[in-house]
């Protein structure tokens, strides 16, 4: 059974507007939260990137739903003791409804106290005993299985993606290609780059069709249904949607009357 949830991008909106779309991805239907944890933003125009756990702290007195990191990376920037000591104080808060969140991490997050960025091998290794489940972002049916046939067999996988609901899909196309045009940067780069200033002079190179190929962009209940179905269809347990830009209204009236009505519908169905 999928279970999904509002993916809180840190990136892209202030401390306070997190917790405001937390009350109303609750009011909204979502049955569940992601939150990003970085030092940066990926580019300037995304122009956020508040410190995760106290913002968690604030969600906490906000909501009831549980809350996922997404992710956080505990070998280099911050001492794994302290984010085992972060993530227990983030559980007793959401009375037993955290979950740590864990990936080997970027460049542009982990590089800030001058440590050698190590290469992506050996950032796995020194990950590979914190891992209790998968998240990923792209609806990679392989990746499941391949974690499954790992030994990850009963344990949750997770995926995130983002939308762009407006009224109107050119500018919806416009506002992913200006905020989040790092989507459509290929390889290794992601890994790589320390600082925004880097995303933005290779996102120059980025088209808006790159920049939207993934992300559902619009007022089209299929265009969001089909891509968050992918993901359900590829068999993720869970499905993270982040709204891109300012239309947050908008965007849970949406989904709570054309878009998680029909998905809990379909759920349903599979159930019975």
């Amino acid at each position: 059974m999928t279970t999904f949830g509002y993916f809180l991008s840190s990136e892209e909106h202030d401390s306070k507007e997190l917790v405001r779309q937390t009350k109303l991805a609750e009011e909204a239907g979502f049955e569940v939260l992601w939150i990003s944890d970085h030092f940066h933003p990926w580019l300037d125009e995304q122009g956020e990137s508040s410190f995760v756990w106290s913002v968690i702290g604030a969600v906490s007195q906000a909501t009831s739903l549980p809350v996922t990191t997404a992710v956080t990376c505990p070998i280099i920037r911050v001492h794994p003791a302290i984010i085992a000591q972060a993530a227990a104080t983030a559980q007793t808060l959401l009375d037993g409804g955290f979950r740590l969140g864990v990936g080997a991490g970027e460049a542009l997050n982990e590089h800030i106290l001058g440590d050698q960025w190590p290469p992506a091998e050996q950032r796995q290794r020194m990950l590979e005993e914190a891992v209790d489940g998968y998240i990923h972002t792209a609806p990679a049916a392989d990746m499941v299985e391949a974690f499954h046939k790992a030994g990850g067999e009963g344990r949750p996988c997770a995926a995130g993606l983002k939308v762009c609901w407006a009224n109107d899909e050119a500018e919806a196309r416009k506002t992913v290609h200006r905020l989040w045009p790092n989507q459509g940067i290929p390889g290794e780069a992601a890994q790589l780059l320390p600082l925004p200033r880097h995303f933005e002079q290779l996102a120059q190179l980025v088209t808006e069709e790159a920049a939207t190929r993934s992300t559902p962009c619009g007022p089209s209940p299929e265009a969001h249904l089909s891509a968050i179905r992918a993901h359900v269809d590829a068999g993720f347990d869970e499905v993270y949607i982040a709204q891109i830009g300012t239309e947050q209204e908008g965007f849970f009236e949406f989904y709570s009357t054309r878009i998680l009505p029909r998905l809990r519908e379909r759920r349903s169905r599979e159930l019975s």
